[in-house]
């Protein structure tokens, strides 16, 4: 007997079809090219069933593309090809499992099936990928050039989250959520908001919580919020990931200086780990870590702020820092409070990850919640 259907997979499916239905026709493509929404439930409603499934004892980690294998360069190409169905998807799903490789997935004589992998992807196409048993990530590749992908919707059970394009248009908007939204490439073309990104996802990736500020370089005014002397001050700043930064346009399309890059970024992230604050410069220069925040003298302890998740239907709400979370939440608010130039990237043992900075429009701090983006 086949599983019963996953309920959430048609309203999913139904919710994000215009997404990609918008950029397909901006794109002209061949009508087959562009996912229906009775595609993208056949695919949903599979992977779902697949993720609650063990091959070995393993939780199957999946990413189903649906792309034909013409549209893509060096295709692995299936014999026969597979059914899109959880059995199937299962048994195949060791192979594939390391990251950048995605199942094939289109229509063979009006019936849906895996015709092979791939590791290149055209922009904009459906991705659909099993985060964890029952968690599935709807996302697209970015753009040609780019090998990242921007999160569309986040399936939980039976909780649809669909991201909100337009919570960049607010006015304080971060560069770092611009970037994750997919509406900017690349901050001032040096490719900063990324950095921030992928600090952003290791910091999560470690599970342990974690508090990174970002101040401006050449200042010393945020020497004022924390409590001194500092037991893990750095002297003089570690600038490894900033030497990285400078490289030249031809040094970065090296394969050798990503992974420097990746090791420096998850070396940094890693030290978010210890009790305290991280402090790096708005120029990649580590400053500390390990740091406590206090509150200037004279200085109002912080009792408000926005809360905002870029999800659509999610309101922005007027809360108090203990609602975001533990100490680690408040001594962020806090310091963005106090020093309104920086920003805080809060990770929380439990997955949430929250951006914070002022508002120079509601005169107050503004905290983004963005684990949804980050999956």
């Amino acid at each position: 007997m086949p599983p019963p259907a996953y309920p959430a997979a048609r309203a999913a499916a139904i919710a994000i079809h215009p997404h990609f239905a918008r950029h397909f026709a901006a794109e002209p493509a061949p009508a087959d090219h562009a996912p229906d929404v009775e595609a993208m439930q056949a695919m949903i409603d599979a992977a779902f069933w697949a993720s609650l499934r063990r091959e070995e004892g393993y939780v199957p980690r999946i990413s189903l593309a649906f792309v034909r294998p013409e549209q893509v360069t060096a295709p692995m190409l299936f014999e026969q090809r597979l059914p899109l169905a959880a059995q199937p998807l299962t048994r195949v799903a060791p192979a594939v499992e390391r990251p950048g490789i995605h199942l094939g997935v289109c229509r063979d004589g009006g019936e849906l099936s895996v015709w092979g992998a791939t590791r290149h992807l055209p922009p904009f196409h459906f991705v659909l990928e099993v985060a964890a048993p029952g968690l599935l990530v709807v996302k697209h590749s970015s753009g040609p050039e780019s090998p990242k992908f921007v999160n569309v919707a986040v399936l939980e059970g039976d909780r649809i989250k669909v991201v909100d394009q337009r919570a960049a248009a607010l006015p304080d908007c971060p560069s770092l959520l611009m970037s994750l939204l997919g509406l900017v490439k690349q901050l001032a073309g040096d490719g900063s908001a990324s950095v921030w990104i992928e600090m952003a996802v290791s910091m999560r990736a470690h599970s342990r919580g974690g508090l990174l500020l970002i101040v401006p370089a050449g200042s010393q005014a945020w020497r004022e919020s924390v409590l001194r002397p500092i037991t893990y001050a750095v002297a003089p700043p570690f600038a490894a990931l900033a030497d990285l930064m400078r490289a030249g346009p031809g040094e970065k399309l090296q394969g050798a200086w990503a992974d420097a890059l990746r090791r420096a970024i998850d070396g940094i992230a890693g030290l978010t780990a210890v009790d305290g604050a991280t402090i790096m410069t708005d120029a990649y220069d580590l400053l500390a870590f390990g740091a406590k925040i206090v509150r200037p003298a004279g200085a109002r302890q912080v009792d408000r702020l926005l809360l905002t998740e870029p999800i659509e239907g999610a309101p922005v709400t007027a809360a108090e820092p203990s609602q975001l979370g533990g100490t680690r939440h408040l001594s962020a608010a806090q310091f963005v409070h106090d020093q309104r130039d920086s920003i805080a990237l809060v990770a929380s043992q439990d997955g949430r990850f929250t951006v914070l900075g002022w508002s120079p429009c509601e005169e107050t701090v503004h905290a983004h919640r963005i684990e949804t983006l980050l999956l």
